[in-house]
């Protein structure tokens, strides 16, 4: 099939396909699922907080790690409990939260002052709505499960503040036949530990709580990452939660959204992960359980520098998806350019014109071939007109003409089905990396993470896009095929618009360069016919 088609088809299939590809990819990226839900809605949040509808499982069934006695959000009225009070008020330089009669977060404020709104609000990574809550407890035994959620905890204090050294406050509750402490000790460098223990072997889950909704779109991973013993990622995204999917012995359990995380971590021991999901199929992440339990974790930004000082293994919580093997060396050869120039929009515009550099010898071969193409588009159309009836003869013809000038009709397509990948890797980067929200670049882009207000960039990458399609030698025999290409500058722009700036950036970048290079192999082309005609340039 490819061998009977042109040049130039097999450049308009190339660009159709990741064209394509690229769409399908976004279309198919579930859009969030909302979870402001009305709770006083008693039905709605019945069915969203119900973890598994079977009864109880014993301790050795593993498909079903909590009974159908979840908890509901709306606890005042179900739980007999008088009211949800904070019992505990947490400040550090990282974050300031609150810690309700349940003994869980019910609030967890990030001071981060970029992520502020315009009403001075900080993003909150627990909503009042999650279907589960940072530390909270549920257990198999329905009937012990039910009494864990009527019965509210007690605190040693009622304040903790963190400054140079570790703060620690223990939370107790006692039911008919168990006690549960929770020690939940507080670092200075933003993370925290948590030890529960029990006075009685008594099977319980854990979770670090429902993903945050501060920054979720439909074009970030939103959902669970888990790393698994061997080091692997596994990824659950929100509406594919199965139910139940288990991982023994993992390290990390982490709840995302674009830029924020709620995690459980433990690089020594590991720990056995649960994931149950609610009525959106969204996953509801739990650890196992028994006696005495000791994790660490962290809530907050999904910065590189900060979970890469936790343990190198934290930032495999910031999730590239496929391209994950070349989005995460190229983000931290963007974060190297970043410490030496100053600028997020100058360290895109550099590591642009390096991935330019590193792909020039291909890009060469694939401009030159085209050159030679051109040149031999008479003789070819000689071989078509001449061979018309005999198509496996003509293809023969061709590739023989091909193989005596050195021209590879493939050459062309390789350097951009090569770039592809790059592409999709840095525009994982630049969606996903929380350092470019709010940076700027120069001028009227002051947000990287966010569109071109002014849609200039989109305008400036489709110009250079036409231009460099100007100066490109082709061949087209199909006039259709040659309106397609010509449409492809506009297709692209409106694609572009509400794509983030620090990616139209490097797009329209990669094209002015691609024009340079195009005007010097042009160039030497002019000289090598110039000298063959006895002419001089």
């Amino acid at each position: 099939m490819l061998d009977k088609m042109t040049q130039q088809q097999r450049m308009i299939l190339a660009i159709a396909l990741s064209f394509l590809f690229f769409i399908v990819y976004d279309l198919t990226v579930p859009k969030p699922t909302p979870i402001k839900r009305d709770i006083n809605q008693t039905q709605t949040t019945q069915s969203a907080n119900k973890i598994n509808n079977n009864a109880a499982p014993a301790i050795s069934d593993k498909s079903a790690p909590v009974s159908k006695s979840a908890p509901q959000n709306d606890i005042s009225q179900k739980s007999g409990l008088s009211s949800l009070d904070n019992i505990v008020n947490i400040k550090t330089d990282a974050f300031q939260a609150q810690i309700d009669s349940l003994g869980r977060f019910s609030k967890f404020e990030v001071l981060i002052e970029k992520f502020k709104t315009q009403e001075g609000e900080l993003p909150n990574l627990v909503s009042a709505a999650a279907p589960v809550k940072p530390f909270e407890i549920r257990f198999s035994d329905p009937t012990l499960n039910d009494e864990a959620f009527k019965t509210p905890y007690t605190a040693d204090k009622d304040s903790v503040i963190v400054t140079d050294k570790e703060m620690s406050v223990t939370l107790t509750q006692k039911l008919s036949k168990v006690t549960v402490n929770k020690k939940i000790t507080f670092l200075p460098n933003g993370t925290y530990k948590i030890l529960v223990s029990l006075n009685k072997d008594v099977e319980y889950y854990i979770s670090p709580g429902f993903r945050p909704d501060q920054h979720a779109d439909m074009y970030t991973f939103k959902g669970v990452l888990i790393r698994k013993a061997d080091g692997t990622i596994e990824t659950i995204e929100d509406g594919d939660a199965k139910g139940n999917e288990v991982f023994m012995k993992a390290n990390i359990l982490a709840a995302n959204d674009r830029y924020f995380t709620t995690s459980f971590y433990d690089f020594k021991n590991g720990f056995d992960v649960y994931i149950t999901k609610d009525a959106n199929d969204d996953p509801l992440a739990f650890v196992r359980g028994s006696g005495s339990l000791e994790l660490s974790g962290y809530a907050g930004a999904k910065e590189h520098d900060k979970l890469n000082s936790i343990d190198p293994r934290m930032s495999d919580i910031i999730e590239y998806g496929f391209f994950t093997f070349l989005a995460k060396p190229m983000f931290i050869l963007l974060k190297s350019i970043y410490n030496f120039v100053g600028n997020w929009g100058w360290a895109i515009v550099i590591i642009t014109i390096l991935l330019r550099l590193v792909l020039f010898p291909l890009t060469y071969k694939g401009m030159v071939s085209m050159n030679r193409l051109k040149e031999l588009s008479p003789k070819v159309k000689e071989i078509q007109k001449k061979y018309k009836g005999d198509p496996q003869k003509m293809n023969a013809k061709m590739m023989e003409l091909y193989k005596k000038h050195n021209a590879n009709p493939m050459g062309g397509c390789l350097p951009m089905l090569l770039q592809i990948p790059v592409f999709f890797a840095i525009y994982r980067v630049l969606l996903n990396a929380v350092e470019l929200k709010h940076a700027p670049w120069t001028g009227w882009i002051h947000d990287l993470s966010a569109m071109d207000p002014y849609f200039i960039l989109p305008v400036l990458m489709a110009a250079t896009m036409f231009w460099q399609q100007h100066i490109t030698p082709t061949n087209f025999t199909d006039p259709m095929q040659e309106k397609i290409m010509k449409f492809l500058p506009l297709i692209f722009m409106f694609f572009f618009v509400t794509f983030p700036a620090g990616l139209t950036l490097y797009w329209f970048v990669n094209n002015l360069f691609g024009v340079a290079q195009q005007y010097y192999v042009n160039s030497l082309f002019a000289k090598e016919k110039a000298k063959k005609e006895g002419k001089s340039v």
